[in-house]
């Protein structure tokens, strides 16, 4: 498990705030409640409506009047219940398999299989139905429902705790019970009665007193996750209770994760009653508060389309409530690039691994790079820390534009350092009297740009 102090992240606005460096487009308006969008290895797009229909926007863009998948009539829908989630099986081109997660009238979660029909690539078999795994839920909120088959070809499952607020069941730290957890199932060799089987691999597998499903716990709502195929990372945005919003990366030969929730929310206790040691915890590689209007996290991918190679390896999430979108880097550095009038409900990528972000109210966006050349961009990219982790000096250095301040912040936010007037393109800094830990650099150049970088003291 982690360091819970190398794991801290960023309370303090590591939080950087670029000039607008993202920016979307709108592609296709129209739906109603979209909560998700997946493609099936082809050019056409998938929009997962929550009152239960699934439509298809065609390669070009035109949407098909008779939807893929209706379900609407087999389902509970509203609040944070619907037609959740949707995964095509790696063999669809094949089998015609793919999976949904939805609420049942009862309120209980259910993941199904079903198949695309015979005669038509466009429209499923609604009569095919397989019933893969089902749970019962507590409360209305708090259902999970995002499915993706990771690199190993296994069905990954993300289960809320049951809802109500802070977890007054402690279900996400029961690994008997498949709420607060992310499940790992096998869909193609079923066993012991089921119409899935158990990776030998998995974490708990033998285990009379847990679910051998779990392949990670200690989650509030996992509402959207995603797995990087370049890095082998399995990203999970983990909705807050009334502090922090958190993101976690793991890569994913890294099983039996315990989260922290209820005990932690993000990287700050909550409820520690009958908990296990912190040492036993992974905590996010980054978080971010509830101020200006912040509420809850919508997970994205890590970009890896080719259209704007500027947004390569950056993770993506936005915000439900405030409407800002952001990413996090390689170092765990969380970015902010504005707020935009969208209740943001899940991210998207077509064929090509270009990106899409959704609004519940019906619109579906383009993400786009806005900062193609623009020095605010270029003066965080031209900017370097030597060495990094330091332990006695450590060396900045501007490629472009020379520097004019420098500020470094411990991550209680307290300035530990200040230089002002440099007026150059490299500085070297003393940092023998600084505590082990993670500090934030804030430094300015002369033209007015300003950045966060990641100091990690030893």
């Amino acid at each position: 498990m982690r360091n819970f102090i190398l794991s801290l992240s960023f309370l303090f606005a590591s939080i950087g705030t670029f000039a607008q460096q993202v920016d979307i487009e709108l592609f296709k308006n129209g739906f109603t409640a979209p909560l998700n969008l997946q493609h099936a290895n082809d050019d056409r797009l998938f929009v997962v409506e929550q009152g239960g229909s699934i439509k298809i926007i065609q390669g070009d863009g035109t949407v098909n009047t008779t939807p893929f998948l209706n379900i609407s009539g087999n389902i509970s829908s509203g609040g944070e219940r619907g037609l959740l989630g949707l995964a095509f099986h790696p063999d669809y081109s094949n089998n015609g398999y793919f999976f949904v997660y939805y609420t049942k009238p009862n309120g209980n979660s259910q993941v199904s299989r079903f198949s695309v029909s015979t005669g038509n690539p466009d429209v499923a078999d609604e009569n095919s139905e397989l019933p893969i795994i089902d749970y019962s839920q507590p409360f209305s909120n708090h259902n999970g429902g995002c499915l993706a088959f990771g690199p190993d070809g296994y069905l990954y499952i993300a289960s809320g705790d049951g809802g109500s607020g802070g977890d007054p069941g402690d279900r996400a730290q029961n690994i008997n019970v498949l709420l607060g957890k992310i499940l790992r199932i096998d869909i193609d060799n079923p066993s012991g009665g089921n119409n899935y089987g158990i990776p030998a691999d998995n974490p708990f597998v033998g285990n009379p007193d847990a679910k051998e499903e779990i392949w990670a716990y200690g989650l509030r709502n996992p509402w959207r996750f995603s797995f990087d195929f370049t890095d082998n990372n399995l990203w999970i945005a983990d909705v807050g209770q009334t502090n922090i919003e958190e993101i976690n990366r793991v890569t994913i030969a890294e099983a039996g994760i315990n989260y922290g929730w209820r005990c932690y929310e993000g990287t700050q206790p909550f409820n520690t009653q009958d908990c296990p040691p912190q040492s036993e915890m992974t905590f996010p590689i980054a978080e971010y508060g509830h101020n200006n209007g912040n509420c809850s996290i919508t997970g994205g991918y890590v970009y890896r389309g080719s259209t704007y190679p500027a947004l390569n390896n950056l993770y993506f999430y936005g915000d439900f409530c405030s409407g800002i979108i952001g990413t996090v880097d390689e170092s765990g550095n969380l970015v902010t690039h504005g707020e935009f009038s969208g209740n943001w409900v899940s991210f998207g990528e077509d064929v090509n691994k270009e990106l899409y972000i959704i609004d519940i109210g019906g619109a579906i966006y383009k993400v786009t790079d806005a900062m193609v050349g623009t020095e605010d961009f270029t003066f965080h990219t031209m900017l370097s820390m030597v060495p990094n982790p330091v332990s006695g000096k450590v060396t900045i250095l501007s490629k472009k534009d020379r520097i004019h301040e420098i500020q470094i912040f411990d991550l209680r936010g307290s300035l530990v350092h200040s230089e002002e007037k440099i007026s150059d393109n490299e500085k070297t800094i003393s940092v023998q009297t600084f505590a082990p830990g993670i500090y934030f650099a804030q430094i300015s150049s002369e033209n007015g740009q300003t950045t966060v970088k990641k100091l990690i003291v030893q």
